[in-house]
C-alpha cells in the first residue's frame, strides 16, 4: 500500500513541477517569461486550465503526503508476507545460543584475563639550578 502511494506521490510531484514551469510568469520577478509574443501557453483559457490542474495536483500531493505520514507511524507487519509472528516460549536468547537450524554454530574459546605489563618508573625530574642568593 505504501509503495503504491509513494509512486503516486512521486508522479504527482513531477507533474506539478512540469505544470508550474509551463505557466507564464506574471510578476516578472526575474524579467523573463513576462512579455513577448506567442509562447506555448497563450490565452486566458489555457492559463485557467493550467492553474486549476496545478491546484488539483497540489491537493493530491498534500493528501498523499499526509497518508504517507500516517502509514509511516503504523507498526510494520510481523513478517514479510503478512502472517503473524510465531509465539516465543521463554526468554529470548541470542541467535548463537539458540542453535538455529541451517546456521553453523560458532564456539569461541574464552581466554584468561591478562595482567597489564609492568609500567616503567617515570624518569626523575632534572635537577633545578640553584638560585643565586644575595649577601
Amino acid at each position: 500500500m505504501a509503495t503504491v502511494l509513494l509512486v503516486i506521490h512521486i508522479m504527482v510531484a513531477f507533474s506539478m513541477i512540469v505544470l508550474i514551469l509551463l505557466q507564464r510568469s506574471e510578476g516578472g520577478a526575474l524579467g523573463m517569461g513576462g512579455g513577448g509574443g506567442g509562447g506555448f501557453v497563450t490565452g486566458r483559457g489555457a492559463a485557467n486550465l493550467l492553474t486549476r490542474t496545478t491546484a488539483v495536483l497540489a491537493a493530491i500531493f498534500f493528501t498523499t503526503s499526509l497518508a504517507l505520514g500516517v502509514l509511516s507511524h503504523r507498526p510494520a507487519p510481523a513478517s514479510a508476507i503478512g502472517l503473524p509472528a510465531p509465539a516465543q516460549s521463554g526468554p529470548a536468547q541470542a541467535p548463537a545460543e539458540q542453535g538455529q537450524p541451517g546456521l553453523p554454530s560458532i564456539s569461541l574459546k574464552k581466554f584468561k584475563a591478562e595482567t597489564p605489563p609492568a609500567q616503567a618508573p617515570e624518569p626523575a625530574a632534572p635537577a633545578k639550578p640553584a638560585l643565586p642568593q644575595s649577601q
